[in-house]
């Protein structure tokens, strides 16, 4: 298996405890984790492939450099690392009933630094199975990266970290 991490941001709640269940199914030895701050992002160059997650936070955060977003600053720090052409998969974490017009957003704000750094965006998640009226993270009837809903179906979390673990590393290894 080609060097992996997973980075997360925030720390100390729901995010992080995907994180987590993410590193665990992958693997101990195949994955490192850490949290988006404290990740040196001069160690970039020294991964083949990415996992990338958050939680869905207001389209105002993102635009703003508030001290809470650490992936605003990630973005920053990373503007002049080249990551193209490595593999990079997302996840994220959203409400689909209180917030259903932005239901996994953060998809579509971490694809869009993917994008922009010439990468190549695996782990294409379906959207059955959820109830939401809009999200930044759909494109092509697919989430671009694994939808998880800690609020409203805890239940099916372990099932789908499992079966996109499954996904991600054959498309990793591809």
């Amino acid at each position: 298996m080609k060097k992996t991490v997973l980075l997360y941001w925030a720390p100390g709640g729901n995010v992080e405890i995907a994180a987590r269940q993410i590193y665990r199914e992958f693997g101990t030895n195949e994955l490192e984790i850490a949290d988006v701050a404290s990740f040196d992002v001069n160690r970039l160059s020294e991964f083949e492939n990415f996992i990338f997650g958050g939680a869905t936070i207001g389209a105002d955060v993102w635009t703003d450099a508030k001290r809470s977003n650490r992936w605003n600053e990630f973005f920053v720090r990373a503007a002049n690392i080249s990551i193209a052409g490595k593999k990079v998969a997302l996840f994220g974490l959203g409400d689909q009933v209180l917030y259903p017009d932005h239901f996994v957003d953060t998809l579509g704000y971490l694809k869009e630094f993917v994008d922009k750094k010439g990468a190549q965006l695996v782990g294409k998640w379906p959207v059955e199975g959820y109830e939401f009226t809009d999200s930044e993270g759909v494109e092509n009837n697919m989430f671009v990266g694994l939808a998880l809903d800690e609020d409203q179906q805890p239940e099916l979390t372990p099932s789908r970290i499992e079966t996109w673990v499954k996904q991600i590393r054959a498309e990793f290894k591809g």
